[in-house]
């Protein structure tokens, strides 16, 4: 079963390597039973249509299911309601907010996915304000973080927490990982006289 940590790194892989300090917080915090010292954050139904719009086109549904039907829209307020502070909650309103003025969900599947394009290459040269640093995420274990003077911008926030939501669910773990038991056959190794018994 994938681990918090595998999927802390499988996310940094998708998102090129490095994981925004706010998301591993946030994942630190839910993992301990913390709650994030923020407003109440609630998202109105307008709001939550954009949402499973967007994380439905990054993780759309093929022959496995896509992040709808893995439930990440629901997991995505949870998230940004109980472990994520002030900043990031306004910035992703604001994202969701501007996306709703822009007529999202007036526009075709293509013209959304133009949005999006636009919004990701504006979000790009944001990031490029960023910082990285490393954060420790378990033993002996850092993590490349991106951190930065504002609140993370609203398509890194989301595109995050698809992909953390996604691979934690259980439709996204089956359906996108093959489970192995014995990941291959025991070979024995034969020592030669005289050789250390460990091997490094």
């Amino acid at each position: 079963m994938l681990t918090r940590r595998d999927a802390i790194s499988q996310i940094a892989l998708m998102l090129g390597g490095a994981i925004t300090a706010p998301t591993l917080m946030a994942m630190e915090a839910k993992h301990s039973g913390k709650t994030a010292l923020a407003d109440t954050f609630s998202l109105s139904d307008t709001q939550r249509k954009i949402v499973a719009a967007v994380a439905e086109h990054i993780i759309p549904k093929t022959s496995t299911p896509g992040a709808i039907e893995a439930g990440v829209p629901a997991f995505i307020e949870l998230m940004l309601n109980d472990c994520y502070k002030l900043p990031e909650q306004r910035s992703f309103l604001k994202g969701v907010s501007d996306l709703d003025k822009a007529g999202f969900l007036s526009q075709n599947a293509s013209g959304q996915v133009a949005m999006l394009k636009l919004l990701e290459s504006n979000t790009k040269e944001l990031m490029n304000s960023y910082r990285v640093r490393l954060q420790k995420v378990g033993d002996n274990v850092d993590k490349e973080t991106l951190e930065g003077n504002t609140g993370v911008p609203f398509w890194r926030l989301i595109k995050e927490l698809t992909l953390l939501g996604y691979f934690t669910s259980e439709k996204g773990i089956t359906s996108s990982f093959e489970y192995v038991t014995v990941p291959g056959k025991f070979e024995p190794t034969k020592l030669k006289p005289g050789q250390k018994a460990y091997q490094y």
